[in-house]
């Protein structure tokens, strides 16, 4: 089959183009407007072109290689929940969106791939994103999917719904069809993070396992201008309680052998969750380096797509692009 390319943008940690590669897609150009999250992309993969730059300042003529690439994907940063509506970062996150859509003009790629909050597929708040995105691509002459995943369904450990839009050029050799799950049993936070819970001795790690025996609610990377590293909002910290896990912060190292697991006396009785665990919930390979401070290196977690969607989404957007020359999936 030919090279499948692709140009990423609000790349983040590289969830979503870790995802894409695994799917037979080849980047051209990566661009976050982040330093420590292009460090991150160039720790692990030196032969990406990544680029720091805000997509709002992007001139893809100044970089031709962006140009005749079969998918534009942008991760972009989750925007719009009630406790943000208003806010002047949640302005900026929206004019990301429209951005991207603009963005279609200039490279005209063979496919676009846009994830954010659950809501961009169907909540009212978003219908004048999906209004001008209809309008636009249409004209250039894409069919359109919206569409919601949750990455638990793609063997992640975590309830992470996603919305998607899918926009494929109407010539394209098969019509575009969302991702169906890969996994019937959901992992739990046990079962995963069990083995790195005990990895410094701690007697009690298989008990609190086995007590944590669902999925983690969707991990939040939070904004850059509020805050410290947590695990999420209110909701989230209660459902995190119910697993001994004290979500109000992040830890710094896993239990050792002499930490009292007791959750009925509270915070100071429970597990904290690291950033490298984080990281294995939205199902980052161990090899991935998460580079910046403490907080950065959380919000980069935070805000990824799990690779294991990117991947599925690859997938399909390539099976559109290619029909039967599709890459066949990982065994």
């Amino acid at each position: 089959m030919s090279e499948l390319t692709f140009v990423d943008v609000c790349s983040g940690a590289g969830g979503l183009a870790l995802g894409l590669e695994r799917a037979g897609f080849e980047p051209r150009l990566l661009l976050d407007e982040d330093g420590d999250a292009c460090s991150t992309l160039r720790a692990n993969r030196p032969q990406w072109n990544v680029l720091q730059t805000d997509l709002l300042d992007f001139d893809p003529s100044e970089h031709p290689e962006s140009y005749d690439v079969d998918l534009l994907s942008a991760g972009l940063p989750r925007v719009k929940s009630s406790a943000t509506v208003g806010r002047t970062d949640s302005r900026v996150e929206e004019r990301l969106l429209e951005a991207t859509v603009y963005l279609v003009h200039a490279i005209r790629p063979r496919a676009v791939l846009i994830e954010n909050v659950p809501g961009l597929a169907q909540a009212d708040e978003y219908q004048p994103f999906r209004d001008l995105a209809h309008a636009e691509l249409t004209h250039l002459g894409y069919e359109f999917s919206w569409f919601v995943v949750n990455a638990v369904d793609f063997d992640v450990p975590q309830n992470r719904k996603q919305g998607v839009l899918v926009a494929v050029e109407r010539h394209s050799p098969q019509v575009f069809r969302p991702p169906v799950p890969t996994v019937c049993e959901p992992r739990t936070v046990g079962e995963v993070l069990g083995a790195s819970m005990a990895s410094r001795g701690w007697s009690d790690a298989s008990r609190w396992a086995a007590q944590a025996d669902q999925p983690a609610p969707t991990l939040v990377g939070g904004s850059r201008n509020r805050g410290g590293a947590d695990l999420g909002p209110t909701g989230a910290k209660r459902k995190w309680a119910t697993m001994g896990v004290d979500a109000h912060t992040v830890g710094d190292e896993v239990p050792g052998p002499d930490f009292a697991w007791d959750p009925e006396l509270g915070r100071r009785g429970m597990v904290k969750i690291t950033i490298e665990q984080a990281a294995l919930l939205q199902s980052f390979p161990t090899s991935w380096e998460i580079t910046g401070r403490k907080t950065a290196r959380y919000r980069q977690v935070g805000h990824a797509t799990p690779p294991p969607v990117g991947e599925a989404l690859g997938r399909a957007v390539a099976e559109a692009l290619e029909g039967a020359r599709a890459v066949p999936a990982a065994g």
